[in-house]
């Protein structure tokens, strides 16, 4: 499947919410196609996670998960998913902050708060319903994904901008 050009900040379709997907069109071929080559572009720019906006297909579908990740060398696995229509639940108002970054805005690093423990539902690529509780970088990755999915990146999330800036300045050693 083809790689996909993935949108940079300053793109007006990544400011959109993203429609749902029918669930019974999940297993249709126009989605399929999607998830994969949304997975390959993924892979192939060594991502944690992508979301369907992010090459221009206004859906409420995000990807994540890696074993070992280039990009976080210090996280912990997280199980490659698909997850469509997601619903995200905070399970408490606990939260941490973490360094980001994001296919979208490419060599741009930033420290945001998240919510350290959420419930996530939707659906898989092949129709079944996933219901997870999760916390840690785990949570922060579906989150920063589903941000996406509502027009958010994750700059705009950013409140101190002395933690925020070229991965090469920030990082070198």
């Amino acid at each position: 499947m083809p790689i996909r050009t993935v949108l940079r900040m300053g793109e007006p379709k990544l400011l959109q919410v993203s429609s749902a997907v029918d669930p019974s069109k999940i297993i249709s071929p126009e989605i399929q196609e999607l998830i994969q080559d949304m997975t390959d572009t993924m892979k192939s720019l060594n991502g944690a996670g992508i979301a369907a906006p992010q090459i221009g297909v206004m859906f409420r579908i995000v990807i994540f998960g890696f074993e070992k990740s280039i990009r976080y060398p210090d996280a912990l696995p997280v199980p490659s998913t698909v997850l469509i229509n997601p619903i995200i639940t905070p399970l408490s108002l606990e939260t941490e902050s973490g360094w980001e970054g994001c296919l979208s805005v490419p060599g741009i690093r930033g420290k945001v708060d998240r919510v350290k423990a959420i419930r996530y539902q939707g659906f898989d690529q092949d129709g079944n319903v996933i219901d997870r509780s999760v916390e840690g970088f785990h949570a922060r990755v579906v989150q920063h994904e589903c941000d996406h999915l509502d027009g958010y990146l994750f700059p705009m999330r950013v409140t101190d901008f002395s933690q925020y800036g070229f991965e090469d300045v920030l990082f070198k050693n």
